[in-house]
């Protein structure tokens, strides 16, 4: 059995092959690439900008948990922030990040990091953000007390986290139980296997919940992700027939008005 020593190990060689969305950059110059990637990013999670709210960074202290490519780091950084950092658990990420702030003249303190340990004081920041990363991690709910630890009182985390009862969930299972012949084979152990680094982790609303019952304020909504509505580059590790097939003749219109709330995507909204 893996420790987390290991998985972390694990998920640090998974992203280093190849940061998050990494699929979608391309172009003759720095500056295309990294446009190309921040254009489709937010083409296909339009959400992402009304969650994170990157303009509420103004003249505050601003920290990015896992900055992937670097597509939200630099819109907090042309928020005009007081002080910007973000970290990652990978070489890649943080190379991918500077070389774009650079490009585009943007600063800000970025460095290779563990979410399980973040390199900084009690109460420096006034906004902890993350999205999709948390997840990854052996230990999810340290991650979160330790955003609570560096967050100053009133300070406001805005986490996103996968949901387990999701239509991704569900197409995983689908193909890698019940297809397989696996009838009892549980969403936990899907999520671990097959959707992206080994061990990935899914939550209920209920269980993000407690995770963050330290906040003196939560809020959870649910969101469709393009995943969920097989859209983009989404299931590219599963590959045939099966997925073709319903790429093409998936409900999409329906399931974004009837299953709005078994979305991949739980954000929430935490308040020190």
């Amino acid at each position: 059995m893996l420790t987390d020593v290991d998985l972390k190990q694990d998920v640090q060689q998974f992203w280093n092959e190849s940061s998050c969305g990494e699929v979608y950059a391309s172009g003759p110059s720095q500056a295309a690439y990294y446009e190309s990637h921040s254009r489709i990013r937010y083409q296909l999670e339009p959400y992402i900008v009304e969650f994170a709210k990157f303009h509420e960074g103004a003249n505050k202290d601003v920290l990015e948990v896992g900055v992937g490519m670097g597509a939200d780091h630099a819109e907090w950084a042309k928020s005009g922030p007081r002080y910007l950092a973000g970290i990652d658990l990978t070489s890649r990420a943080v190379e991918h990040t500077q070389t774009r702030l650079a490009a585009g003249g943007l600063e800000s303190d970025v460095r290779l990091a563990d979410a399980e340990a973040l390199p900084f004081d009690d109460e420096t920041f006034d906004i902890v953000y993350s999205w999709g990363v948390l997840h990854h991690s052996p230990d999810p709910p340290r991650t979160i007390r330790e955003i609570h630890r560096v967050l100053r009182p009133g300070g406001m985390a805005r986490v996103m986290l996968y949901h387990k009862y999701s239509l991704t969930g569900y197409m995983l299972w689908t193909r890698y139980a019940l297809l397989a012949g696996r009838l009892f084979r549980s969403l936990r152990d899907i999520y671990a296997s097959h959707l992206e680094s080994p061990g990935t982790k899914a939550y209920s609303a209920r269980e993000t919940r407690s995770m963050f019952s330290q906040f003196s304020r939560v809020a959870i909504r649910h969101q469709l992700s393009f995943g969920d509505l097989l859209l983009g580059e989404a299931g590219q590790r599963h590959q045939g027939a099966l997925l073709t097939l319903a790429r093409r003749f998936w409900p999409r219109w329906f399931l974004s008005r009837a299953l709005k709330n078994q979305g991949l995507d739980l954000l929430i909204e935490a308040s020190k």
